[in-house]
């Protein structure tokens, strides 16, 4: 039986379903309150001294996470509990009892200053939220080091095929209103059913190694308004150019890269994630 801690997010939900869809088991847990017996609840908001682990789980992932980089920067303390402390808490208990778990990492463990970061580069994040995310990794690498049963899997932006701000754009444009897209932040999206598919094999197969995913190219915000004006047949003039740094996005908004090295998933398990505009033409 799989274990998906955070199954309310986009990542977690997708892997769950994924899994049922190819017959697997599948045990989820939730902040809110559990329903039905293939779901419990847990909060790593809270103490988690009291939560019971089910018999008969081989592998877990942990998606769960404060991912927002604005959210971590203006409560740096309380999403290090999460992200860091409790995460690492209850990766500890899985493995204790023999659980593989394999760690959803970010890009944003990286600068983003070189395109396609190899897994063995050294640690540069800049964000809050990265900084939390390598400390996650360094704590993780060294139990690895020691044999313990874990995985990492860093991933470049994740993207549903109704991205609520693909849809936005289009009907913006569609109707000969204008949009804002930033110049200075990239994207290499990675479509969701791509990331699940990969996150269930990896968890079947028990990889205790570091991997990543990306898609193969960055493209900035404003390049990508500006093909859906091409997409729509709207004026490229209703695209309109701002800056996030201008705009007061926190720091790690603006990486110049955010492609990684993904050439171990594309070998192992021949996935390839498409072109970012082929991505956004499926959106």
């Amino acid at each position: 039986m799989f274990l998906i801690v955070g199954a309310n997010s986009e990542i977690g939900s997708a892997t769950a379903n994924h899994i049922r869809a190819r017959g697997g088991d599948v045990l989820t847990t939730t902040r809110r309150a559990a329903e039905g017996h293939k779901q419990i609840r847990l909060d790593l908001g809270s103490s988690i001294d009291d939560f019971s682990l089910p018999a008969g789980i081989s592998s877990a992932c942990i998606c769960l996470a404060v991912a927002r980089l604005a959210a971590c920067a203006a409560d740096p303390e309380g999403s290090a509990r999460i992200n860091v402390y409790q995460t690492i808490a209850l990766i500890d208990r899985l493995v204790s009892r023999g659980i593989f778990t394999l760690f959803l990492s970010s890009n944003q463990v990286f600068n983003g200053d070189q395109p396609h970061t190899p897994t063995n580069a050294p640690l540069s994040p800049v964000s809050e939220y990265g900084r939390q995310k390598a400390e996650t990794e360094r704590m993780l690498h060294a139990r690895m080091a020691a044999g313990a049963p874990i995985g990492v899997l860093r991933l470049a932006k994740v993207v549903s095929p109704d991205m609520p701000l693909i849809s936005h754009w289009t009907g913006e444009l569609k109707s000969g209103r204008p949009v804002r897209a930033f110049t200075d932040v990239t994207l290499a999206p990675v479509p969701v059913a791509l990331a699940a598919g990969l996150i269930a094999r990896m968890m079947e197969d028990r990889l205790s190694l570091v991997a990543q995913l990306s898609g193969p190219r960055d493209a900035t915000y404003f390049e990508v308004a500006s093909f859906l004006a091409t997409k729509t047949g709207a004026d490229q003039r209703l695209v309109k150019p701002v800056s996030a740094l201008e705009q007061g996005m926190p720091a790690g908004s603006t990486p110049q890269h955010t492609t990684l090295d993904s050439q171990f998933v594309a070998d192992k398990y021949k996935l390839c994630v498409p072109d970012i505009f082929d991505v956004i033409q499926s959106s």
